[in-house]
């Protein structure tokens, strides 16, 4: 597991992270107690489709004035197994909390949905046709990894490692953690569907995204610490 070890000093009340964290929760509870037809059509209904987004061009123009592009934000709150869940909201804690502090709430929560956004446009795009949903925060939380990487570039992260019978805490930089995550989604963008139904294409651009955003964010950060 991971722990964040602080390095800057702590600002205003957070709350963006907290409440990504219950939207996801509360979303996942509330699918768990949906019948199973209901579940599959809900996922169906609020999933993003990339068949309804990319089959014609004529069909993409035409949902720009359609609620059907709301469901790229909608699926960011959509997870269906757990592991999916936990997995997502650990590395968004770890990485979004510094990051918050450093952004602020608003601005933070601006980098979640427009990056999740867009990598959800994005792996729409990589599997025009399909009508199956892409659900999940990952892409969301791949661009908070991208900001936190661009924003804290010599941070440290702690590592547990259990060594026999003990438990071991040792520091690393927290870009070599970052970028053996981002080769693995390398990886697995050309393994394909052999790793089960993960559009990995979305955490490529969500991470790229986040980390254009911390960059075009720094006189509004610099403007933020000053005040």
């Amino acid at each position: 597991m991971f722990v964040h070890v602080e390095t800057r000093r702590r600002s205003a009340t957070q709350w963006a992270t907290l409440l990504l964290v219950l939207l996801c929760v509360a979303s996942f509870v509330a699918l768990a107690l949906m019948p199973p037809p209901q579940r599959i059509s809900f996922l169906l209904e609020w999933g993003t489709i990339p068949a309804n987004i990319f089959d014609t061009r004529e069909a993409f123009w035409r949902q720009l004035g359609d609620p059907a592009l709301v469901r790229l934000f909608t699926a960011l709150f959509i997870h269906v197994a757990w592991i999916h869940l936990l997995s997502n909201l650990l590395f968004l804690v770890i990485f979004g909390l510094p990051a918050e502090r450093t952004l602020g709430s608003a601005r933070f929560l601006s980098l979640f949905v427009a990056g999740g956004i867009v990598a959800n446009l994005v792996g729409a795009l990589t599997l025009a046709g399909v009508r199956l949903p892409i659900i999940g925060c990952s892409g969301a939380v791949s661009a908070v990894l991208g900001a936190y990487a661009a924003l804290f570039p010599r941070a440290r992260l702690g590592l547990v490692l259990p060594l026999g019978l003990f438990l071991e805490f040792v520091r690393v930089p927290a870009y070599l953690l970052i970028g053996i995550w981002v080769l693995l989604q390398l990886l697995f963008s050309y393994a394909g569907p052999s790793y089960g139904a993960v559009v990995w294409w979305t955490h490529i651009a969500g991470f790229l995204f986040g980390m254009l955003f911390a960059l075009c964010s720094r006189e509004a950060i610099a403007r933020r610490l000053r005040g």
